[in-house]
């Protein structure tokens, strides 16, 4: 069992953030290991411990990526793939995942395993896009899965507390959710065994890729905080009807 884990790095959530001429500055950013990630890889992890798989780490960002990839080297991954890029902010998700996709395409993964979603962009199309490019099977909100003499059983969340369970064929593209598991911490014996694990690093430039956003990027901004009070007097029946007026056109509540 072959399992490819797209793994990205981004800002922690406590990241001061710093913005000038529409470009934030990356030297005041705490990089780390997109969270939902995390859960992704440990679940490649488990069913490698199940089926005696191989899981590879693959990642597109700068040189200051190969944290992402050295820490799930140390968690259990077998080797990595990187895909270096230093402008992944202007690129859409379509654009990251062609350039995954011919990347990866002749490695035949039997699962290519994704978080549901980045912390910073938030696309959560990645795994759906390479899914449709590579003609893999695709499940989204996997809450848990099973592999029985090479059937694919998958545990899909759905809406109010209701779960489903399917069985998708292989190869398969599969958007995990976080909380699917407990992710792992690294051992002193897996950290040292990073430096002998294989890292195929490629420029993404080098594949050769005609690439369009579809959209350009005209500003960015930090949200600004505001909050105004407003002073409601009167009668009793003045107030109710100021009230049940704001709360109804202004806030909006239904």
């Amino acid at each position: 069992m072959k399992i490819c884990v797209l793994m990205k790095q981004v800002a922690s959530e406590d990241s001061p953030l710093s913005i000038s001429n529409n470009i934030i500055d990356k030297a005041s950013l705490n990089l780390v290991t997109n969270e939902p990630d995390s859960y992704a890889l440990e679940e490649a992890l488990l069913i490698k411990e199940k089926t005696n798989g191989e899981v590879t780490i693959c990642t597109l960002g700068p040189e200051s990526s190969q944290q992402v990839i050295k820490d799930g080297l140390a968690k259990g991954a077998d080797k990595a793939i990187h895909i270096i890029c230093d402008n992944t902010e202007t690129m859409s998700s379509l654009d990251i995942a062609k350039i995954i996709t011919k990347k990866i395409q002749n490695e035949n993964f039997d699962l290519i395993f994704s978080g549901l979603q980045s912390n910073d962009y938030g696309f959560a199309q990645l795994g759906i896009i390479i899914s449709e490019l590579l003609d893999y099977s695709n499940a989204c909100l996997v809450m848990g899965t099973e592999i029985n003499e090479n059937k694919l059983k998958i545990k899909k969340e759905l809406e109010n507390g209701w779960f489903q369970w399917s069985e998708l064929k292989l190869p398969a593209s599969l958007s995990i959710q976080s909380g699917i598991n407990q992710p792992r911490y690294a051992t002193l014996k897996g950290i040292m065994s990073v430096k002998n694990k294989p890292v195929d690093k490629i420029d993404f430039s080098e594949l050769g890729l005609s690439l369009n956003a579809g959209y350009t990027i005209d500003e960015i901004s930090i949200p600004q905080k505001s909050k105004q009070t407003q002073m409601i007097e009167g009668e009793v029946d003045d107030i109710v009807s100021q009230l049940t007026d704001i709360l109804k056109n202004k806030i909006k509540v239904s």
